[in-house]
Formats: C-alpha cells, structure tokens, sequence
C-alpha cells in the first residue's frame, strides 16, 4: 500500500513564511517523516525508517528520537546557509546511540540543563540517560508505590518548564499492571511534578502536555479536543476539535501543529466520547496534521496522510530549517558523510 500525502492549499506557503518545517514519528508504520518546502517550491517529503520511532526532542542544531530499545542523536552537518548537492539546507547524522532497553519511551524534552529528560512509560517514571545503566529516575508518581516495568499508570507525558519538568499527563492514578486500560475514557490525570500532586482528573487518554509562554496545553485525546488547562483549578478549556484521535503537539509561532491517529482495531483507541463526538459532527477519524490558530480556535491549515501509516506518535517544530535530510542504517551512504571537526 502507497503513502499518500495532501494538504490544504495554503499549508507549503504556510511553513515557507515561518521558515520552519515539521517532523513526526510513526511506531506503527517505523519512519520518522520530515516536511518542508522544495528549494523550487512545494511541499518537501523526507522519511526514514526507525523502528518503534516515537518521543522527538530538537535543538537548534540537532534532534533526539527514541526507538524500540535506543535512543538516538543526530547532528546537522551542514553550516548556516549551506545547502547539499541535492537542495538541502539540514543533513542530520546519526552521531551518538543510547541503549536503554525496550522501556516504551514517550515525550522527550531538552531540559535547562542541556539533557534529555523523557517520559518512561513502562517504569512510570521521568528519567534521563545513564552513563552506567539503562536510565537514571528523576521522578516518579507519589502514587506508584514500585518502581516495577508495569505500565501501572500510562504516564506518556510531559510539560518542560524553565526549570526542569513542571507537569506531566497519565491515563489513570491506577497502581496495578495495565491498570490504566479499564479507565481510559474518564481516568485521566495531570500532575505538579514539583508538587508531586494530581491537579486535574476525569481526562479521557490525556496526552502531549506543553508549556507556551507560560500557558499549559495538552490534548484530552479520548475527547478529541486542544486546550489549556488551569493549573490553580485544575479545569480544562477546549481551543479545537480534532477529527481523531490527538497525540503529538507542537508550535510554530501563534499555531499549534496536532498529530492525528486513526481508531486501531484493538480497544486502546475505540469506545471513546470522540466516537460519539464525531458521529455528531458528521465526521470521520482521519490520520495526519492540523494546524490550529491559538487566537480564533480555527483549523487553518492541514495534512491528511492515507496508505500504510495510520497513526503518528509525536510532532516536532523545526525553526530555521526548510528543506530536511537525514541520513538512515539501510543504506551505503552512512560509509560516505564524513565531516571533519575543529584541530585540538
């Protein structure tokens, strides 16, 4: 089966304007996608494959993705205002490899410290990467009463704030394995990490917590909706609704870009209020992008993805960067990029 990729008519214009492109992951089809614009114009498609590719973490100069078992760096080899051979303005190579074991990675965030913090949904915990073991905790629910590779909770997400880790979303305050399957349409919590105390519950499948200009979003997935939530009253307030099911959010200057998923055919993603939601609206679930307007709440532009992928994990903004490369383990051309560093 094909990839098929459409936009909205003004979306390739949209992200030439901000001088920005977009990256997102797949675990269920293995490729992390980049979208940009065409040195020439039009909408520029890159994918590689990476296996159980989901949390994305980027810098100026260099993402992080996690995978089945690792956790990978890639570095831009090109200098500013550079472009290959090809029309690429960013090549990006794989430079370093963490191997953490299969501890179903989630959100990743650069924190102020210049480390990678994510989300270790199996352990339930916020960790980092260890120089002598799999991961280093730097926190955990008061509520788990083990740190046990249970999946008690489905903790999956995470706000960084200015000063590390500020909140962070599970699917249920539950503390027996897979608990949080049998409360996913109204169990949902978000916490005050440095408080270690739930703020907000009656979520369905929170996700992708964000902290802009000091302002909190999240998706409540199970509901299909984007919107802020007041950390004083723990009350949640719609912006959009999103035709399926929302995971993976980012912001390319006053918009919020929003991943979407088809319904799976096992449980985790069918009877939801989004079922009910969207047969209301007269719509169907579909997979891809949205691009919502933070000031009218509008949909203003959008992806639709058709074919093998049918559902994406996480969503990355990629500032300053147009057309996007990086270079994959499936072929020679990793033996042939080699860049020289400074004389020491």
């Amino acid at each position: 089966m094909e990839l098929e990729i459409t936009t909205s008519r003004q979306f390739t214009s949209w992200l030439s304007e901000t001088n920005s492109s977009l990256c997102f992951t797949t675990y269920q089809a293995g490729k992390v996608y980049m979208l940009g614009t065409k040195p020439e114009g039009g909408l520029a498609v890159f994918e590689r494959t990476l296996e159980r590719c989901m949390g994305l973490a980027f810098t100026h100069d260099s993402f992080y993705v996690s995978s089945l078992y690792q956790v990978w760096k890639f570095q831009n080899f090109l200098r500013p205002g550079e472009r290959d051979a090809k029309g690429f303005d960013t090549c990006y190579v794989p430079q370093q490899s963490h191997v953490t074991g299969d501890i179903d990675i989630h959100d990743m965030a650069i924190g102020p410290d210049g480390k990678l913090t994510f989300v270790n949904t199996l352990f339930g915990c916020i960790a980092q990467l260890s120089d002598n073991a799999s991961f280093n905790v730097v926190w955990e629910p008061s509520f788990l009463s083990g740190l046990v590779a249970e999946d008690r909770c489905h903790l999956n997400g995470m706000a960084m704030g200015p000063d590390g880790p500020a909140y962070a979303t599970a699917i249920a305050k539950t503390d027996v394995a897979d608990g949080w399957r049998d409360k996913r349409a109204d169990g949902g919590i978000v916490m005050d990490i440095a408080q270690n105390e739930i703020i907000a519950t009656g979520l369905s499948m929170p996700h992708s917590p964000r902290l802009k200009d000091g302002i909190l979003y999240l998706l409540n997935s199970g509901t299909g909706e984007f919107g802020t939530l007041d950390p004083k009253t723990g009350k949640f307030e719609a912006i959009a609704f999103c035709p399926g099911y929302a995971r993976g959010l980012t912001f390319v200057g006053d918009h919020a870009v929003i991943g979407l998923s088809l319904p799976r055919d096992n449980k985790t993603f069918q009877g939801l209020p989004l079922d009910d939601l969207l047969e209301e609206k007269g719509g169907t679930a579909r997979c891809g992008l949205v691009v919502v307007d933070l000031k009218s709440g509008d949909v203003v532009h959008w992806v639709r993805i058709e074919g093998f992928v049918t559902e994406l994990f996480d969503v990355a903004g990629m500032p300053g960067v147009q057309n996007a490369s990086f270079i994959g383990f499936k072929s020679d051309e990793i033996r042939r990029v080699v860049k020289i560093g400074d004389q020491v």
